[in-house]
């Protein structure tokens, strides 16, 4: 066991340069922005769907220094669909903040990255590591998953001082100082690929892993048994009505969603709990024109909106609280909740 621990780090790196991930758009660069770009888009949303808005995002916005320039509505157009939108509110704030405090370069450590916005202990990590070949552990969903089976660590990760003796037991894997600039990138990268490719939540490959020798999960014959994490979030549902108010030209009434909430700092078509609150809103005369379609249900993370449509039209000169008439021009590039834009284009 010692030594198969010994060279676990080995393993990793040279199992990454052969059966890794190599060819995805944000690897093979040390481009700060594009890696710390990557890492925020791919928090809780699956690479396949990130590639498209990573490659939209770098035209509009090819540099921090772009980025730090543009308007959060363009940021959060472009971010439109991705969801977690706190996400692209703080990568704006962030490019911002590298600019203005760090005369446009990112820091190199670990440490100093963490002060920005959005940036967690493990992106930190992962941009420092990746870029700038700094010997710190990261743990990410997959990383952590990987930590804990090999290192047989059964403690609840929900706890907190649990948490922070993962993060130690991630560190003692590491390659040795000596190897750390010439390691360290690939050896990251390493463990996000075995943890998305090999040793996955269910049924992982061990029989394909390249530590399956020094881990200690596989030896017990029970690796689904971890991560442990006894607090786990229940989902929920929710009902909304969306007032969809288009005038004859086109434009459509929206108003920007509170922060925090649902979508917020999104446009969105005004939400009401119930039918009742929204008809409220209207004049009886366009009461008699409203039209309320099926509901159709939108997948969060942790919760279901069953969500009802109701089109009413409306003249150009018509208030409907906050908000504004937004013309059929302006609206695609603003920053709009995902099934509200799938809406609007169906007009």
């Amino acid at each position: 066991m010692k030594s198969d621990k010994a060279d676990f780090a080995t393993r990793v790196v040279q199992w990454q340069q052969t059966q890794g991930r190599n060819d995805l758009p944000w690897q093979n660069t040390r481009d700060p922005y594009r890696v710390w770009l990557s890492e925020i888009m791919l928090q809780q949303t699956q690479v396949a769907t990130v590639k498209d808005y990573f490659a939209r995002f770098l035209d509009t916005f090819p540099d921090v220094a772009a980025l730090a320039a543009g308007s959060q509505d363009a940021v959060l157009g472009l971010w439109s669909g991705l969801g977690y939108y706190s996400r692209a509110r703080n990568l704006h704030r962030c490019a911002q903040q590298v600019v203005q405090v760090h005369g446009g370069a990112f820091p190199q450590d670990a440490e100093t990255l963490s002060s920005l916005p959005g940036i967690g202990p493990s992106t930190a990590a992962a941009i420092a590591s990746l870029c700038f070949s700094e010997r710190v552990a990261i743990l990410d969903a997959n990383v952590k998953r990987v930590v804990t089976r090999v290192q047989g660590f059964d403690a609840d990760v929900a706890v907190a001082a649990n948490a922070r003796a993962l993060w130690a037991a991630a560190s003692a894997l590491l390659p040795t100082p000596a190897h750390a600039a010439k390691d360290m990138a690939r050896y990251t990268q390493g463990m996000m690929d075995l943890g998305a490719m090999v040793c996955t939540p269910k049924k992982p490959l061990c029989n394909v892993c390249p530590v399956a020798g020094a881990c200690a999960a596989r030896k017990a014959g029970d690796p689904e048994r971890y991560p442990v994490r006894s607090r786990k979030l229940k989902r929920s549902s929710q009902a909304l009505w969306l007032l969809w108010a288009q005038s004859e030209s086109g434009a459509v009434w929206l108003a920007r969603r509170p922060i925090p909430g649902v979508w917020g700092g999104l446009y969105c078509l005004p939400l009401f709990d119930s039918e009742d609150a929204l008809r409220q809103t209207l004049t009886p005369q366009a009461q008699q024109q409203l039209v309320c379609e099926p509901a159709f249900t939108h997948v969060l993370t942790h919760k279901d909106l069953h969500l009802h449509a109701c089109r009413v039209p409306l003249k150009e000169t018509t208030q409907l609280g906050e908000g504004r008439w937004v013309s059929a021009l302006e609206w695609p590039g603003l920053g709009l909740p995902a099934p509200v834009r799938k809406l609007l284009e169906r007009t």
